[in-house]
């Protein structure tokens, strides 16, 4: 006796069996299609359809982010260049301000964009931080004065995933 039995293939790849199926839709779904969320396996179009949700931001949200982050990133970028001249105490200065400046950089837009979320955002928001510093940077450069460039790097290399971490909200600690 043979039994009878429904044999289902993948939506996306039709040529390969499978049994499992998409906890939302119902899809039949493999392995490679299959995304393990906390409630189970998704396809990847209705995972795609739910993270689309916390995409909130607009298209002005992001020259807004922009330019607020570009301002305040020139501020801090001028007082990492005034530090670089102290001596000795201007290492912990930057080292302690930085990151400081990167979270008041990254409220500041949080307040602008009225705490709206997309991914392009934070990247958007992360450039504006970098550009913002780039007049200090040059004026460093050209004066040759080594010290305020190497503080205006560790002021960006602190400062702007400070900035992308506050507003993508990636925790690393729970």
């Amino acid at each position: 006796m043979t039994s009878a039995t429904n044999i289902e293939y993948c939506a996306n790849h039709p040529g390969v069996e499978t049994t499992l199926h998409c906890n939302k839709c119902g899809k039949p779904i493999c392995s490679r299609c299959a995304v393990l969320t906390p409630t189970g396996y998704r396809c990847k179009e209705c995972v795609r359809g739910q993270q689309k949700i916390f995409v909130t931001a607009v298209w002005y949200d992001y020259l807004l982010g922009f330019v607020v982050a570009g301002i305040l990133s020139f501020l801090a970028s001028l007082l990492a260049g005034l530090v670089a001249g102290i001596g000795f105490i201007g290492w912990f200065l930057i080292i302690i301000g930085a990151p400081s400046a990167g979270a008041v950089i990254a409220e500041g837009v949080r307040l602008a964009t009225r705490r709206h979320r997309a991914r392009a955002l934070f990247l958007t928001v992360a450039a504006g931080v970098v550009l913002g510093a780039l007049p200090s940077i040059l004026i460093h450069l050209i004066g040759f004065n080594l010290f305020g460039l190497i503080f205006q790097v560790i002021y960006l290399i602190l400062a702007v995933p400070v900035v992308y971490t506050r507003l993508s909200g990636i925790q690393l600690f729970r």
